[in-house]
């Protein structure tokens, strides 16, 4: 049983814990340690959790096997490094830094202190994603040849001006850390690299705060070419398409913190030119929460990597970091 420490209790840090509290045997939350713990408290008293005055507490606290980083975007890098110093195991809410230097060195500490380190993209875990990289790696979808992906929602309505959310170097490229890196990472472990970026992004609804209306076109290592884009002033919907040279696949709805259908149009091979009616596929109900840190237990009771120097979560932050240049730019950039 890994007894790890949550590191900030705001909404998501207590869906973390929620997720797994009581219900796994992998891991269990002992303590917390955050901004505010007045607002925690009653949380924390109804979950177990025992109050810790600061981080560097929680990483000198022997009785604390790995610390989970529910905290604003810029503190990651710093505090990862600090994790890997004190030897403890370390997991992040995403993304890993907002900068590729930053992500890579982050990385490189937990790499080279034998610690693991997690990087919180739990649309890893979603049933039909696994189901559509399979479909990919037995030739039933054919060559990948194009993706397209949506998320969006009213974030910029929900936080009032002057919040760390609001924050452009916290949150640069408008939805894109909050929301739309979740996307590139399902992209990645799909389509692989991506090697140019061209990006726009604008404020166009509130006089205040990050941008609300930003768009990507991608072009993959592989050949293939992507569209991105993330809505963070409008209604909640997410979506991702591929298509393949043999079919496409699909997901998508409101709610993307459940467990999600598949559909699957084919072409017949017999008859092309006959418009088939997609198939929809559904899965049992799982946690993509729980699977992720539980994933990230097992690693770390074997001291085996997860994220690591170079990988994909490295690279998630190229490409958020190549989109800043494109918007500044107002052209492609390689990565």
């Amino acid at each position: 049983m890994i007894r790890a420490a949550i590191i900030g209790l705001g909404t998501w840090g207590q869906h973390l814990v929620r997720s797994v509290q009581g219900q796994s045997e992998l891991i269990r939350f002992t303590a917390f340690a955050t901004r505010t713990p007045a607002k925690a408290r009653d949380f924390a008293a109804a979950h177990g959790l025992r109050e810790i005055a600061s981080y560097e507490a929680a990483l000198a606290d022997p009785g604390i096997d790995a610390v989970v980083l529910a905290t604003p975007h810029r503190q990651h890098t710093g505090q990862i490094i600090a994790a890997a110093a004190a030897g403890k195991h370390v997991f992040t809410e995403k993304p890993l830094g907002v900068s590729a230097e930053e992500a890579q060195r982050a990385a490189q500490a937990c790499a080279e202190a034998g610690v693991t380190l997690g990087v919180g993209y739990n649309w890893r875990y979603q049933p039909a994603l696994l189901a559509i990289r399979g479909m990919i790696e037995d030739g039933s979808l054919g060559r990948v040849l194009h993706l397209e992906g949506n998320f969006c929602g009213p974030s910029a309505y929900r936080f009032p001006e002057g919040h760390w959310r609001h924050d452009r170097a916290e949150a640069p490229a408008g939805g894109m850390t909050g929301r739309g890196v979740h996307v590139v990472d399902a992209m990645l472990y799909l389509a692989g690299p991506i090697e140019q970026v061209t990006a726009q992004s604008f404020r166009l609804v509130q006089g205040f705060g990050m941008d609300d209306t930003t768009s990507m076109l991608l072009r993959f290592a592989s050949g293939a070419t992507g569209t991105l884009a993330t809505i963070i002033a409008t209604a909640e919907t997410w979506r991702m398409q591929v298509f393949g040279s043999k079919a496409w696949v699909s997901v998508g709805d409101v709610e993307h913190l459940t467990t999600w259908d598949l559909t699957i149009c084919r072409i017949d091979p017999d008859n092309i030119t006959a418009k088939q009616r997609p198939e929809v596929i559904s899965f049992p109900r799982t946690s993509t929460e729980r699977a992720e840190l539980e994933h990230f237990a097992r690693q770390a009771q074997a001291r085996a990597p997860l994220a690591e120097p170079g990988g994909d979560a490295v690279h998630n932050v190229e490409v958020l970091e190549a989109i800043m240049a494109s918007i500044r730019s107002q052209g492609p950039v390689r990565i």
